[in-house]
């Protein structure tokens, strides 16, 4: 009985230390990945309380990865549904690309520093290409050809 409690326990952990990770971010890290990246990037502000959110984001993550872009969803969940809540939902929805949650409270401080335009509201998206100088910030739930749409503008802008 001990070793099958054991042998549960250790299959508990291990499938926990091999589920997506959800960092906990601070907006200056944010500013400082968005600087650095060397590939065309979207930037997705979502949380799992916005319906709108969650309609985008499937098909978010399979046009970036058909047009190799990179994909970083950042969470705008309140702080009680971290990590757990938010690693649940990131599983039984399969989401593949990188997690973050944004460790910040206070609206007016960060929203200026990804776009001097957000009103806060989501779902919200920057895309850039720091090789072309592109960056443009959406608050709108995309459609695909929306998307796809700005995709083709943000990797052909030169």
């Amino acid at each position: 009985m001990g070793r099958t409690l054991l042998f549960i326990a250790f299959l508990i952990y291990s499938a926990v230390l091999h589920a997506q990770g959800v960092k906990k971010i601070k907006i200056t890290d944010l500013e400082k990945t968005i600087q650095e990246s060397k590939t065309p990037l979207i930037v997705n502000f979502w949380a799992t309380f916005c319906k709108p959110c969650i309609e985008e984001i499937p098909f978010l993550e399979e046009i970036t990865k058909k047009n190799k872009v990179d994909l970083l969803l950042v969470s705008l969940d309140l702080e009680k549904s971290y990590p757990a809540e938010l690693k649940n939902f990131i599983a039984k929805k399969k989401y593949s690309s990188p997690v973050v949650w944004l460790d910040e409270s206070d609206a007016d401080y960060f929203c200026p520093k990804v776009d001097s335009a957000w009103s806060g509201a989501i779902p919200a998206s920057l895309f850039v290409n720091n090789k072309t100088g592109y960056r443009k910030f959406f608050e709108i739930q995309f459609s695909k050809p929306q998307l796809e749409r700005e995709i083709r503008t943000m990797l052909s802008s030169k």
